[in-house]
C-alpha cells in the first residue's frame, strides 16, 4: 500500500521518459516548442527522457528500500516535482497569461505528485 505513490509517479516519469526519446517533437509540441537540429533533439531526450527513466529508477530503488535509501529518493523526487511546479507558478507571475493546458495542466500534476510522495 506504502508503495502505490511510487508506482503511480514511475508510471507518470516512464511514459515521458519514453515518449521523450521516441518522440521528442511531438513532447514539446503542446508548449509551443519547435525543435528542428539534431542539438534540439538530444536536448529533449535528455531532459526530458533520460531524466524521467532516472527519475523512474530511483523511484523503483525507493519502493525496493535498497539499501535504505527509501526516504531520500522519495524526498529528492517529490522536491523535484515541487520545484518544477513552483517555476511554473513564478513563470505564470511574470509573463502572460496561458491557457489551462498545458502549463497549469502539468503544474497541478506536478504539484499532486509531490504532495503525494512527500505525505508520511
Amino acid at each position: 500500500m506504502k508503495n502505490i505513490p511510487l508506482v503511480i509517479a514511475a508510471t507518470f516519469f516512464v511514459a515521458m521518459g519514453i515518449y521523450a526519446l521516441l518522440a521528442p517533437k511531438a513532447l514539446v509540441r503542446p508548449f509551443g516548442i519547435t525543435i528542428d537540429t539534431p542539438e534540439a533533439r538530444s536536448e529533449i531526450r535528455a531532459a526530458y527522457g533520460g531524466f524521467g527513466l532516472a527519475v523512474t529508477t530511483a523511484l523503483i530503488v525507493a519502493a525496493l528500500n535498497v539499501g535504505g535509501l527509501r526516504t531520500g529518493m522519495v524526498m529528492a523526487v517529490a522536491a523535484a516535482l515541487a520545484g518544477m511546479a513552483l517555476g511554473r507558478l513564478l513563470s505564470r507571475l511574470t509573463d502572460q497569461p496561458t491557457p489551462f493546458y498545458p502549463i497549469w495542466f502539468y503544474s497541478c500534476v506536478e504539484a499532486a505528485g509531490a504532495t503525494l510522495l512527500a505525505a508520511p
